[in-house]
């Protein structure tokens, strides 16, 4: 690739678009006086570092980049319980937008790793001086535990390449379901307190 900068603009258009109207979203529902089910948005594009990596790894010609990686733009939504999650997802099918090409339920079809995390692919028209471009970006929608902890198995595989004894890698699935179990306690202690109130209201 000649020129980085050039490749990597629109993508981070993308970010910076997306940034403002996700978080518009939760505006919108703070405004109205209601619970929303997203706690934050942020964005990235993907390090030039990372792309080559991932070019390599999965034998990705640089003429099908744009075709062929996904997530050279990444959004994530971060929601505060398992059901906001796909409260999202909702919206996000409902915004014309969003051109959704794939899905995939990696919350209740977790990883071997643990990990868990909704993934949209999605086509996005970025207007430029030179007209419409469309490309490729990818969503992630995951609950404050799930970040949590996808981002620090992140941190140590990165540095250890995932190069570590399998009683680790075992102590580390471990924690990713008792995460999950947090989410889902928090969850059903929610539900609780909304039933409490109703009978106290009536």
């Amino acid at each position: 690739m000649e020129d980085w900068k050039t490749f990597l603009f629109p993508y981070q258009q993308i970010v910076d678009e997306l940034k403002i109207k996700l978080r518009g979203i939760r505006a919108e529902f703070v405004n109205e006086n209601r619970r929303s089910p997203i706690e934050f948005v942020t964005g990235r594009v993907k390090p030039i570092n990372s792309i080559k990596e991932k070019m390599q790894r999965r034998y990705i010609e640089e003429s099908r980049l744009k075709q062929d990686m996904e997530d050279i733009a990444g959004l994530r939504i971060i929601c505060p319980f398992i059901e906001d999650i796909y409260a999202v997802v909702n919206l996000l099918r409902q915004r014309s937008d969003l051109n959704i090409l794939e899905e995939r339920d990696y919350v209740h079809n977790e990883k071997a790793s643990g990990y868990r995390s909704y993934h949209i692919v999605f086509e996005y028209t970025v207007q430029s001086v030179d007209g419409p471009t469309v490309l490729l970006a990818e969503i992630q929608v995951r609950t404050l535990a799930m970040n949590f902890w996808a981002t620090v198995e992140h941190s140590i595989n990165y540095k250890h390449q995932g190069n570590f004894p399998e009683v680790l890698e075992k102590r580390l699935q471990n924690v990713a379901d008792t995460t999950y179990k947090l989410d889902e306690e928090m969850s059903s202690i929610r539900n609780k307190l909304a039933e409490y109130q109703d009978d106290k209201e009536d």
